[in-house]
Order: C-alpha cells, then sequence, then structure tokens
C-alpha cells in the first residue's frame, strides 16, 4: 500500500522501490498487483518502454486486473504504437465496459494529464465517450 500512495502522490521512484521491496520481500504471495504499480510508475516517469515490460507482466500475470490495461494503452500510444494500444482495449473490453476511469487520486496533475490523454486517443478512436476529467 506505501507503494501505492507514493505513486498517487507523484512520488515515482519511492513508488518503485516499495514495490521491489514487497515483492523481493514475499515474492509468492501477492497483495495487490506490484507489477502493476512498478510499470505505472515507470510510465510516470516517461520511461515508456520499462513501463510496457512491467506492464505486460502484469497483465500476464492477472489478466482480470482491469488497470494495468489502461496503463499500457496509454503507455502505446505514447510510444506512437497505436495498432497495439487498440489491441490492449480490446482486451480490457473483455473484461470491463468501463476504459477511461476517473484519476482523482493522482494528485500530480501532470500524471493524469498523462494518464488520460493516452487513454483519450484510443477511447475517440473507439468511439467512445470518456469519463469527466478529474475536480
Amino acid at each position: 500500500m506505501s507503494g501505492v500512495l507514493r505513486l498517487w502522490a507523484g512520488q515515482h521512484d519511492l513508488a518503485i522501490e516499495h514495490a521491489e521491496t514487497a515483492l523481493r520481500l514475499s515474492p509468492r504471495e501477492r497483495t495487490g498487483t506490484p507489477l502493476s504499480l512498478i510499470g505505472e510508475a515507470h510510465f510516470f516517469k516517461r520511461e515508456f518502454g520499462e513501463a510496457a515490460s512491467k506492464l505486460l507482466l502484469s497483465v500476464q500475470e492477472n489478466p482480470g486486473y482491469p488497470h494495468s490495461y489502461r496503463v499500457l494503452a496509454a503507455c502505446y500510444v505514447h510510444m506512437g504504437r497505436l495498432d497495439e494500444a487498440r489491441a490492449i482495449i480490446a482486451g480490457l473490453r473483455r473484461i470491463t465496459p468501463r476504459l477511461v476511469p476517473s484519476a482523482a487520486q493522482l494528485r500530480s496533475p501532470a500524471d493524469r494529464e498523462l494518464f488520460l490523454s493516452g487513454l483519450r486517443v484510443v477511447a475517440d478512436d473507439a468511439n467512445l465517450i470518456p469519463c469527466a476529467a478529474p475536480r
């Protein structure tokens, strides 16, 4: 949970450190989705290649967790890999009809915009109406 709170606060390096510590201390017992958290932190650091790598592992490990798909799709958009982003969105649709969530938990406006702007591209592409921007 500490990693999640650090991520929401915009402390990306500390979020990665806390998630990696949790994985190291308990490698077989997962509480939450540490690979998704690490991938998302790399995404916000604009380390898109590393983010995509971790997020793909997260999707493989926990294919029912929609947030990994959302961040991965946004990541692919920012990498200019729109076909792959569309494929990820197709996978997300099998899990949930809600493609664009609120990002109000993200305290950094830059983080919110990076995430939502990537999702808007594929949501607009799919003729979807994204949810309202966070307040």
